[in-house]
């Protein structure tokens, strides 16, 4: 009886459920699908080797930030003296807005300003800045990444880990490709996606906003 139960104590850990909803929703806010036509335009004067070059660069930039706001994310909370809670409500509120821009079509307009497309056309390189940051992993996919990591031990921190990188690799592959998909696609196709995520990431965001109130007024609940 000992060693069976010390047998299905590290598979308990394994919680399949959580991960999945984790990759879901770092899709549902990345949206790489929903960047296809950004990354195109973007790269719409490079050669096919250029273009690989930047798919990588970026999907690895994401991936780096990713982790380093996974694992230094709670130490950064605690210098600024802010509970997590707040940090909940003030992440959910944010991928709430970014999603409803997003149900609205209005993608480009929330993860960049008009001063930083206008600095696009001089930069040498646009796989880090602003393809990776703020594109992809911006404020809302960082906030989702903290909160999840603030409440996780050690094993289910090196799960999220394999599903950052898994979800880089998902994506490294969409932009790969990005000309095809959008051929396909088409803008309509590429807008319906959108919104779809819009929607999942709303509901996300929602969720995180209602843990964080819970938190700070646990006699409301």
């Amino acid at each position: 009886m000992g060693p069976t139960l010390s047998w299905k104590a590290p598979m308990a850990a394994i919680d399949v459920s959580l991960y999945l909803k984790f990759f879901v929703g770092l899709f549902a806010i990345i949206n790489p699908l929903g960047l296809l036509p950004v990354f195109v335009s973007l790269t719409s004067h490079h050669t096919q080797a250029e273009r690989m070059k930047t798919n990588t660069t970026a999907n690895i930039a994401v991936m780096v930030i990713l982790l380093v706001s996974m694992y230094m994310g709670q130490l950064i909370l605690d210098g600024f003296g802010i509970s997590l809670a707040s940090f909940r409500i003030a992440g959910g509120s944010l991928i709430t807005l970014i999603a409803w821009s997003m149900l609205q079509g209005k993608l480009g307009e929330v993860k960049h300003n008009k001063q930083e497309k206008g600095e696009l056309a001089v930069r040498e390189s646009i796989a880090v800045v602003p393809l990776a940051l703020p594109l992809m992993a911006g404020p809302g996919a960082i906030s989702s990444v903290i909160v999840y990591a603030s409440h996780s031990h050690w094993q289910q921190l090196l799960g999220m880990s394999v599903v950052v990188m898994l979800f880089s690799f998902c994506s490294w592959l969409i932009f790969r490709a990005a000309p095809l998909l959008f051929k396909i696609m088409g803008n309509t196709g590429i807008n319906v996606v959108t919104r779809i995520m819009g929607l999942i990431m709303m509901s996300l965001g929602i969720e995180i906003m209602v843990a964080g109130i819970k938190g700070v007024f646990p006699s409301l609940m």
